[in-house]
């Protein structure tokens, strides 16, 4: 398995129609996240990356959207992903459309996003899946070179794994396809072959428990185990006596 972390140059598309079929990507993936956009709520919803910034999330409930990336129409706040200019605990959704298929460190980029949502905040993730049709385009020589297979592609398993690391738990996931000439063959694939499909799809909510005990629970096990000790030294005083 290679690495997350890379030091490739990699060609970043500014927009979906820098891809082939990208509008069609773009168009089926906005209509797959409106029954999870529409399960969202809370204050402020950022969209993360060129690509996400051109999802359509009007259906979203959480009115305050704002796009960040380091250029683009789209775009409303200039910043790099991997140094988000918010608060710690300050955002109630992150969406990532792809975004982690151009980065060079996925993990930071997870890192920073789990910085600023708040507890039980949302995180969507979406990718292109490298066990699809699309995904083994990337062995053909000379198209690996253009996006979208100039990208990095990953599984649902390693995203998981990703997640889980950072306690997030992730309630939601699914694959479909695409086939922008025949819509009718994407619906098959996607309905019958779904592990087959060449965008992924992930929601996962931000967990988090409380690891430090309060002083009052703290006092009364202390006094609990004062008492056993106590308890076990009297009984010892009581063998001994008998034995004497």
């Amino acid at each position: 398995m290679k690495p997350a972390k890379t030091r490739k140059s990699l060609a970043v598309p500014l927009s979906w129609r820098d891809m082939p079929w990208g509008e069609s990507f773009r168009d089926a993936l906005s209509h797959h996240l409106q029954p999870c956009l529409g399960k969202l709520y809370g204050f402020h919803l950022l969209k993360i990356g060129n690509l996400s910034a051109e999802i359509d999330t009007q259906n979203c409930a959480i009115s305050h959207q704002v796009s960040v990336g380091e250029t683009g129409q789209e775009v409303q706040v200039i910043a790099d992903p991997l140094h988000l200019p918010f608060e710690a605990k300050s955002v109630d959704a992150c969406l990532l459309a792809h975004t982690l298929s151009w980065s060079h460190d996925p993990h930071r980029i997870l890192r920073e996003v789990d910085r600023v949502l708040i507890d039980d905040g949302w995180m969507i993730l979406t990718g292109f899946n490298p066990l699809s049709l699309l995904g083994m385009g990337k062995l053909i020589p000379g198209l690996h070179r253009r996006a979208p297979w100039n990208g990095r592609m990953f599984s649902q398993m390693r995203l998981l794994d990703w997640l889980s690391l950072l306690n997030y738990e992730v309630v939601y996931r699914s694959r479909f396809q695409v086939v922008p000439w025949n819509r009718q063959g994407g619906k098959v694939i996607s309905t019958h072959v779904p592990a087959l499909g060449c965008i992924n799809i992930m929601v996962a909510r931000k967990r988090t428990l409380p690891l430090t005990m309060t002083p009052a629970k703290k006092r009364a096990g202390q006094v609990k185990l004062r008492a056993t000790v106590n308890a076990t030294r009297q009984l010892r005083k009581l063998e001994d006596q008998d034995s004497g």
